[in-house]
Order: C-alpha cells, then structure tokens, then sequence
C-alpha cells in the first residue's frame, strides 16, 4: 500500500515540476462575454482604495449593466457581455471619475483600465460621515463568507460566540460544533489545521477574541483541494491581516457581566516592499454555568417488585480566568507577484475552574430521601500554544497561474490539576458520619505537529484550469493523567482512572483538479488520496491499536448560470471524518463519578457520499441562496449510554451502521431601505440512524430544523440596532430526544470622536433563555437533564481606528460571487 502510494506522490510531483501540456490554447468557440478589470487608488497618497465602487453603464442608452466594489488592493473584475461601455468610479470623500470608450469584444475580450487615480474631496471629506460597510454576508454557490465585524453581536466575544451566529452552524452546550445537524466539521484557521481550536475538542475556540478574527468561511461540499476531513463541510477561520501602505490599525476595549474584560489590538505597518502586521488580546472572563439531572435506576426483580433508584443531581460550574493571543509576522513582496510570509502565533491560558455538584439518592419517589452528597471540583489549567508558520506565493503572468506552498509548526502543551473532596450527609443534611473523599488529579498533555503543502494552479483555453497539491502531517499527542485519592494516612493511585496515552497521526495526501467553463456550463472534477497511519498506545498496560489504510476522494461541480444573475450548482464529495484524539482516548473522565464518559480506541472512521444542488439568485438589493443536500456515512459515530453494574452510566463513542440526512438550507440577505439590512438562514432536515450492528434499538428518525433571523437598522442616522432571533427545533437522539429552544441577542453601536471610533453595547441571550435541554430512555434507565453553558452576558465595546474607515456598503445582495463552483 505504501508502494502504491509513494508512486502517486511521485506522479503529482512531476506533473508540478515539468512543464504542462495543458498551456494556454486558442478557443475556437470564443464566448461572448468579455472582463473589465483595474485598480483603484488614492492619488494623493498611491494607497490603494478597497471597497470604491465601479459601475459599468450601456454607452447606448446609459443603463447600467454591473457593478462591484474593489477588493483590499484596490483592484476589481467585473465579467460582461460584448459591447460599448463607460464606467463610474467612485469613493466616499473621493471625486467620482468616468471612464469612457470601454470596447469589448472578440478581438479585446479583456479590457484592463490600469491604475485608476482618485482625488480627495475635501468639500464632501468636511460634511459627510463616513459610513461605507462591507454586508455581514457574501454569498456564493459553494462557499458563504461572513465577516465578523460588522456583526454587532460578534464584538466582545470569542470565536464560539461567532460561530454560533453563522447560518447553519450551531454550537452546543459542551462547545461542540455543528454544521446543518452535523457534528462532523472540520474547523480550520488561515486554510489550516491549527491548535488555537484545541487539542481533540474545538474547547480553543472560547479562548479566541472575536476582535481578532476578519471573516468566517463556510463550504458545504468543497472540492479535492481541500483536506477530506469533515463529513459535513470545512469551516474556515480568518484572521484579520492588512496589506495597505503606511501605519493603520485597530483597538478594542471590552468589559461586561458577568466578568468580561478584554483588550484587543491588530496593527499593520507597510513601507515599500514590506509588511508587519500583529494582533495581540487579553482578557478575563467568568463563565458561569448550572444544570440538573433527574434519573432513575430499575433494578429488575424477577420473583418480586422492582426497585427504582433515583437520582436528583444539581450543579453549578464557573470556568475562566486570563488569555493572551499574540500573532506577529512579516511579508515581503519580492515583487507584486511574489511574496514570502513569516508568521508566530502564541496563545496562552490561566484558567480557574469550579465545579460544585449537589447528589440527592432517593428510593422508589421523591418522598423517600436517603441520602445527600456534595462533590467539590477546583481545577488549576494552565495551556500554551505555539504555532510557526512561513508561507510562499508566486504568481505567474498570466492570471490564476498560481503556485503556493507552506510549512508550519505547531507545539501545544496544556496541565491541569484538580483538588476534589465530597462529602456525605443525612436527608436532614447533618453529617451522616461516613468518611468524605480527598482526590486530586493531574493531566498534561502535549502535541506536536507538522504540516507541510504545496498547491499549483495552472489555466489553459479561455477560462479552464489544472490544478494539483501535495500535503503530508506528522501528529503526536500525548497524554498522561493520574488520579489520587487520600487514605488513612497516604495518597493512593486509583488504577481505573490513571495511565499514560500516546496518539501517533501521519497523514499524506494528494491530489488533482481539472475545470473549464463552456458558455454558460462549467464543470469540474477532482480526486484526492490520502494514506493515513494512525497508532494508539497506552504505557501502563501495553496495548497498542496500529491502523492504516489508503482512500480516495472524488469530488465534481457542474454548474450553469441563467439569464438575470441566476446560478445553479450541481456537487459531489466522498468525504472522510476521523475520530478525534479524545474520542480514542480510553481514560475515564473524573468530574462527575455517577455519569462516567470515556473515549473508544477502536473507532473507525466515518466515510460520507455528500450530494447538493445550490441555486443562487440576486436582485439590486436582495440576494436568495437555496440547497437541497443529501449524504449518505457508513460507520456514524454517536455516544451511547450504558448502566453500569454499580449503579452509574458511562457514555462512549461507537460506530453505528448508517446515517442518511436530508435536508433544505435557505439563506438571504437583504436591504428594505437604505436604514435597513436583513438576513436570515433556516435548515430543515431528517436524519435516519441505524444502529443495528450494535443493538436494534439504537436507531434515531429526527425531523427537526433551526433557523435565525438579523435585523439590523440605522436609528436617526446616528445609532446601529441590531436584534437577532435563533431558535432550534426539537430533535430525536438515538437514545431519547433533544428538546427545543430560543435566544434572543441585542446590539447597539454609535459612532463617536469623527466617526474613527464605535461604541458598542449588546446583551447575548437577552431572556436567559438558553438551555441544552435532553432525554435519555433506556430499558434500564431513564434520565432528563437541564443544562446552562453560560448565562446572559452584557458586553460594552469601545473599538478605535487608526487611518483605517469604517465602512458601510448598503447594497442589500451581499457580496455576489459568482456561480461557478471553485472557478
């Protein structure tokens, strides 16, 4: 296997190295669509103008045909049919520039307009307020961006506040992250795995300042460039870097309640040829959680009565403390089409955890009492996160001739240590007499991993392309966790909860893409290997669990675009989800005895045939996007609770037969006035279970949805308010049932000193009303639970600007990308 895959390495390699065949040819069939393209700059300072606005209009009757707004180099492409034309160029604070005689077609199909200088107006700078704004949302047909700042509720938070209010994705209460019901996401930073999301758990991204962050992207089906991991898609974190002349930034002051206080700063400096850039948050925060438990216990009797054992379980939990991301780098410019980037990204954690857990014992109902217990937990984590990366780009003459690479480095370290005592009292709550508990634990943990890829691009015809990539990570994680408990006179290792676990994970992969447009059709395919070579060993016993194994993932997108800018998209993926490092880590967890978790080591991984039709359609100031998806995973792993034979339950991950899920995913985004912005997403779906392999009744059939809707409205002309709604349907488990719930957030925001600095205050689950609510039902037992991550926060935000706007674009469609797949 091995063999076969050093030949496919060898292969993409070459085809990297030599010259392709696939250069640019003639087109006999020449389309009648041409490209207007430029840059546009500020002509007293050569800056370049991101967000200035391009209009084209018919030089015969002066209708407009398109238009778009520049990217953060200024430079814009606009996609047309033949004709005669003139343009408009213009920026708030800027004189409007027209540009005439603009003629394209089949002997000029690409008209460049070059650099397009705009002069200050310094009438127009006095009396008008700068108020120019990217649209929360950029929709496209197989990506959705969300930029996080202009998202009033976002500000103040960390990157799970933000994650939590981008359509389709939900977050739950223990921070787990799902996209359209499915918690088989892959979650990257700047394109790449990263250690900022957590060691085998997404826990990290409560660690990362929202302030840092630039946008969110969201791929439903993606195509073979990307890693085949995540079953439901690949969300993609970005974080906020400028590449524009001269010394600009940005800083954050935040406080609220409960305690949340924070700095955040992000600077960026550019002379000539080189660009620093930095982002650096602090803060503290309190998070504050409760919840309870009520279960019963049947103990089957066969020749007389049944007992019932019932447990009444009320908590209460406060997790936070100090966090520090600092995130430095430089990047020269050998010339415009060649760059190399050096990057150090360093995060560290001083956390203080309480967790107080009240057990009330019953038998047969409530009116019997007969025993209490109090179990106190306080946890001492202290995490560092280190993460170097240098990244090189090189583009060739002609455009979308690309060819990338990068190696990065990550080293994460995390030690926990808990004191614990609980003791024992009678139904008064007097001292019952029996001895307490005095147990203290110990973990630390540490990663490495390496990951090193290169990525090549290369056109050929009109508008098609070839593109190939190699990738290889070495991951190792290791684990050692100790648990103690006092004697009569000693300290004694409890052997059931202590031992030392090692997690090797090498991955390499390949793969290639082929695309071309054909008219109004574009189409394209793509396959991707990857060899994985996974080991878990556990020191104190010996076990080791090698496995390896060769897959390929296929992937295709057709696509068609109709008349009035409307687009339909037709996609296929084979997709792979592995099981995470704590989902294979066999220690039991030890924070709550009576409700025991572990990892499973024999897990496999879940393969996924994820299928979507999209269809995109945008108006002047409304923008609809709409998918039907469908996938079918073999081996879905879900967590199944057993009884155990003391009288506790224990849950632990298991491959189950199938899933097929199903659904509809609406998003729109629209502008009902120009004081108006509104967008809103809803997912209905039905996912089928089967758990037969295991036991007949692990099955599930949930026909569930969720949905939210953003107004955002501009009051007097001088305050932002922004109200959004989420609410999440009931929902079928394998094992019971998920119950329903809402939140509501608030945000206020008022521009102040000029306009270069906002204040913003907002209330997150304004009613308090956010509540993971759940049903366990089993022939031996039956449990319901009542559970509260975090209660309502109220955040005030002070964010200020240096040489930077703060830019407002009402143009109610979002951002349109066009409909053509990756192209």
């Amino acid at each position: 296997m091995k063999n076969r895959l050093i030949l496919l390495l060898s292969t993409l390699l070459l085809l990297l190295q030599a010259p392709l065949s696939l250069t640019a040819q003639p087109d006999p069939d020449k389309p009648a669509k041409g490209l207007v393209k430029g840059v546009v700059v500020d002509e007293s300072t050569g800056q370049p103008l991101d967000y200035a606005t391009v209009t084209i209009f018919s030089a015969e009757d002066s209708s407009m045909i398109t238009g778009g707004v520049t990217d953060m180099s200024g430079a814009f492409r606009l996609e047309l049919k033949f004709g005669s034309y003139y343009a408009n160029v213009a920026f708030i604070s800027f004189e409007d520039t027209n540009i005439g005689n603009i003629e394209v077609n089949r002997d000029n199909p690409i008209v460049d307009l070059g650099t397009i200088p705009l002069a200050p107006n310094a009438t127009t700078l006095a009396e008008v307020e700068v108020r120019a704004e990217k649209s929360n949302m950029q929709i496209s047909l197989d990506k959705r961006v969300f930029n996080v700042g202009k998202d009033l509720a976002n500000i103040g938070g960390t990157a799970s506040d933000v994650l939590d209010n981008v359509p389709s994705v939900t977050v739950d209460a223990e921070g787990g992250v799902s996209l359209r019901g499915s918690s088989g996401v892959r979650i990257l930073i700047n394109g790449r795995p990263s250690g900022l999301v957590g060691v085998g758990d997404t826990d990290g991204l409560r660690q990362i300042p929202a302030n840092l962050i630039e946008r969110i992207e969201v791929i439903t089906n993606p195509s073979a460039r990307y890693e085949a991991e995540g079953m439901a898609g690949i969300i993609n974190i970005i974080l906020k870097k400028d590449r524009r002349q001269g010394f600009n930034g940005t800083l954050d002051l935040t406080t609220g309640y409960p305690h949340n206080y924070g700095v955040a700063a992000n600077a960026n400096y550019r002379a000539g040829n080189l660009n620093l850039f930095a982002n650096y948050g602090i803060s503290y925060r309190e998070r504050p959680g409760q919840g309870s438990l009520y279960q019963e216990i049947y103990d089957r009797n066969e020749f007389g009565p049944d007992t019932t054992y019932i447990l009444q379980q009320f908590s209460d939990r406060k997790r936070g403390g100090w966090d520090n991301t600092l995130r430095v780098g430089a990047e020269y410019f050998f010339n415009e089409k060649t760059t190399l980037t050096a990057s150090l990204t360093y995060e560290n954690e001083d956390g203080n955890n309480t967790s107080d857990i009240e057990y009330r014992d019953y038998l047969f109902n409530l009116d019997r009492l007969t025993g209490i217990s109090r179990r106190l937990d306080r946890e001492k984590e202290i995490e560092n996160n280190l993460e170097y990366v240098m990244a090189f780009r090189k583009e060739y003459e002609r455009e979308g001739h690309l060819w990338t690479a990068d190696l990065r480095y990550q080293d994460n370290d995390e030690i926990e240590k808990s004191n614990i005592t609980e003791e024992f009292f009678t139904p008064e709550y007097t001292e019952s007499g029996i001895p307490g508990l005095q147990q203290r634990s110990r973990n630390e943990e540490r990663e490495r991993l390496i990951i090193a890829q290169t990525d090549y691009i290369h056109p050929f015809a009109k508008e098609g392309k070839f593109e190939a990539g190699l990738r290889a990570s070495i991951r190792e994680i290791n684990t050692d966790f100790q648990v103690e408990e006092f004697g009569s006179n000693d300290w004694a290792i409890l052997p059931n909860f202590t031992n030392e676990f090692v997690y090797d994970e090498n991955i390499y992969a390949a793969y290639g893409i082929i695309g071309n447009k054909f008219g109004r059709f574009s189409a394209q395919l793509g396959v991707r290997a990857e060899y994985t070579d996974v080991n878990t060993r556990l020191i104190e016993t010996g076990e080791e669990n090698p496995r390896d194994y060769l897959n390929i993932f296929p992937s295709g997108h057709l696509g068609y675009e109709f008349a009035g800018q409307n687009s339909v998209q037709v996609s296929y993926s084979r997709r792979i989800n592995r099981p995470r490092f704590w989902d294979l880590n066999p220690f039991f967890s030890f924070s709550d005895p009576r409700n025991l978790r572990t990892g499973n080591p024999n897990l496999d991984p879940e393969f996924t045939h994820s299928f979507e039709i999209g269809h995109l359609k945008y108006w002047d100031n409304m923008s609809l996007s709409s998918s039907v998806y469908y996938r079918y995973t073999e081996g879905i792993i879900e967590r199944i609770r057993t009884l155990q034979e003391d009288g506790t339950t224990l849950t632990r991950p298991e491959n189950l037969a199938t899933e097929d899920a199903y659904g509809l995913d609406v998003t729109f985004s629209a502008s009902p006035a120009k004081w108006w912005d509104l967008d809103g997403n809803v997912n209905f779906y039905r996912s089928l279970i089967n758990g037969n392999n295991i036991n007949s009744s692990f099955t599930a059939d949930a026909v569930t949805w969720n949905g939210r809707i953003t107004s955002k409205m501009e009051l007097w002309k001088a305050v932002d308010a922004q109200v959004r709604f989420n609410y999440r349907a009931p929902r079928n488990t394998t094992q019971g049932r998920n119950k329903s719930y809402y939140f509501v957030d608030l945000a206020l925001s008022k521009d102040v000193l000029d306009s270069k600095a906002t204040v913003t205050l907002s209330v997150r689950d304004l009613f308090n009303s956010r509540r993971w609510r759940y049903i366990f039902e089993d022939d031996d037992f039956y449990s319901r639970g009542d559970f509260q991550w975090r209660a309502r926060q109220v955040i005030l935000t002070f964010n200020y600007r240096l040489n930077q706007n703060k830019q407002r674009q009402r143009d109610g469609r979002g951002d349109f990308e066009g409909g053509d797949g990756d192209f």
